[in-house]
């Protein structure tokens, strides 16, 4: 008798786990019913938004350009170089820190001749600057300001670019400060007349925005590490202006006055 009951309470129990599943599939089939089924042309519109909102995330040049910009912004100097026996004659320029000591790599043009040089670091800092080394050949000088900045920041330096590759130069063109523009390297080991009689060679060619108070500013690639130097700009009219080519001394040359290794 016991043996039949047990029969029976087995039965049951697996007939009333069976109607549970039944009833879980319904559900289930009845709530997956519910939703509108989604078409083909539908389901690849949304992977191809999806898909070109991604791209656009990755290629935008403005996001670069302003990672690029926070990477250095507290590594750039702006420099201003009075010239008391010519007046009318002050060159602005911009600089980059180098090492812990403070150091500014720049173009020797900026501050040659200089009766006093100025600095105004990118916390509000100002200082006087000595020149402690230059590169005539190069066009390359390193000046040692009289006090360091509260927030200094050395640039990171880079290796050698290749022509096609997306540079960035932050300056002071025609005296607006701490100016962002961007381009390509056109070409490499150019070389260009700095002064009548005074030709610098090996130099990087590109064709980012520059003006005067762009020189002695850093030359960057995409990650924010320098590459180069700014020296000048081509201006055949012989105006003092942008003509689409800009020249920078490379890093591995430009560094070495400032003690930087060779790469």
């Amino acid at each position: 008798m016991m043996a039949f009951l047990r029969s029976r309470l087995g039965v049951t129990t697996a007939i009333v786990a069976a109607l549970v599943v039944i009833a879980a599939l319904t559900v289930t089939n009845m709530r997956i019913s519910d939703r509108p089924a989604l078409t083909a042309k539908q389901v690849n519109r949304m992977v191809n938004q999806k898909v070109s909102t991604a791209i656009s995330q990755l290629q935008s040049p403005l996001s670069v350009a302003g990672s690029v910009y926070k990477a250095v912004e507290y590594g750039i100097v702006t420099i201003q170089s009075m010239h008391l026996r010519a007046p009318g004659s002050d060159e602005l320029g911009t600089g980059i820190i180098v090492d812990k000591s403070g150091d500014i790599l720049t173009a020797l043009h900026v501050v040659q001749g200089a009766s006093s040089i100025k600095v105004s670091f990118a916390d509000g800092t100002l200082a006087f600057a000595s020149v402690l080394a230059t590169d005539t050949g190069d066009d390359i000088a390193v000046l040692r300001p009289s006090r360091l900045p509260t927030v200094m920041a050395p640039e990171v330096l880079g290796g050698s670019p290749q022509v096609g590759d997306q540079i960035f130069v932050v300056g002071n063109p025609l005296g607006l400060l701490g100016s962002l523009s961007a381009g390509v390297v056109s070409g490499l080991d150019r070389s260009f007349e700095l002064a009548p009689g005074r030709r610098t060679t090996g130099l990087i060619q590109f064709d980012a925005a520059v003006n005067p108070g762009s020189s002695g500013g850093p030359l960057l690639n995409a990650k924010g590490e320098v590459v180069g130097i700014v020296t000048g700009l081509a201006n055949p009219a012989g105006a003092n202006s942008f003509a689409g080519i800009g020249f920078a001394v490379p890093i591995a040359t430009a560094g070495q006055t400032a003690g930087a290794p060779s790469k």
